[in-house]
């Protein structure tokens, strides 16, 4: 079982007091140390094998954005702060989570199967660990694309199946196609866009996942077929 290592960079005692109790009581965390001080964290970090950080923004001298400014190797980054106008920001920094105080217990192991399927998947080899950041309800959110099942087209928005859920996403599908790694993904009609390693099965009007059916336009399912085997002629299609 994965383990990661973790540090708590809060100027608050209580809140580390809190913040510690949750890390010491997951099966997945090891604390190492907890700070009040960012210079003391940062010295720390330098020379010691961190995986997470559970920081705050808001602190005295040096801010929890200048903290990781000054990090030459960022581990992963899970902020928890009392106020959300951060969260924008704090995804840029590309963070794995972004914690509103006062912490719930649900939420705390929401943040750490994230950080732990991070983990996972950087240090897997064989894991497809790419990634695109998606704005939805005013934050930004980083979405592993072999999760994407396929997008959608509505008005002014697409909608983003993954395994796990469904973002609405202000884009054109054009603009939102060009984000997405080539190959991968295909358009198969004006309003679909499919992950051709998760179709089960199709024909020539409908592409199946799971137990969705995607219509196929009549000028791009030769795109499809293409993707899921070059060698295969459009004639072959049932």
């Amino acid at each position: 079982m994965v383990k990661l290592n973790c540090v708590v960079l809060d100027d608050s005692s209580i809140q580390r007091i809190t913040i510690n109790k949750l890390v010491n009581n997951h099966p997945n965390l090891n604390l190492l140390g907890d700070f009040s001080n960012a210079i003391e964290a940062r010295s720390y970090i330098a020379i010691n094998d961190v995986d997470l950080i559970f920081l705050d923004i808001e602190m005295p001298v040096i801010s929890g954005f200048e903290f990781l400014d000054g990090l030459k190797v960022k581990p992963q980054i899970i902020f928890i702060t009392a106020k959300e106008d951060y969260a924008v920001k704090a995804f840029d920094y590309e963070a794995t989570d972004y914690i509103k105080k006062p912490i719930t217990l649900e939420r705390f192991n929401s943040a750490i199967r994230r950080a732990t399927d991070w983990y996972n998947l950087r240090n897997d080899p064989s894991a497809d660990t790419e990634f695109i950041y998606i704005k939805t309800n005013l934050k930004k959110l980083k979405v592993f694309t072999h999760k994407i099942k396929y997008i959608e087209a509505l008005g002014d928005y697409v909608k983003v199946i993954t395994d796990d859920d469904s973002h609405l996403v202000l884009s054109t599908m054009k603009s939102f196609e060009k984000e997405l790694p080539a190959g991968k993904f295909v358009r198969v009609h004006k309003s679909f866009i499919i992950n051709a390693t998760k179709v089960e099965r199709y024909n020539s009007k409908f592409a199946e996942i799971g137990n969705i059916k995607i219509p196929l336009s009549r000028e791009k399912k030769k795109n499809l077929v293409l993707a899921l085997n070059p060698n295969t002629p459009l004639a072959s299609e049932e």
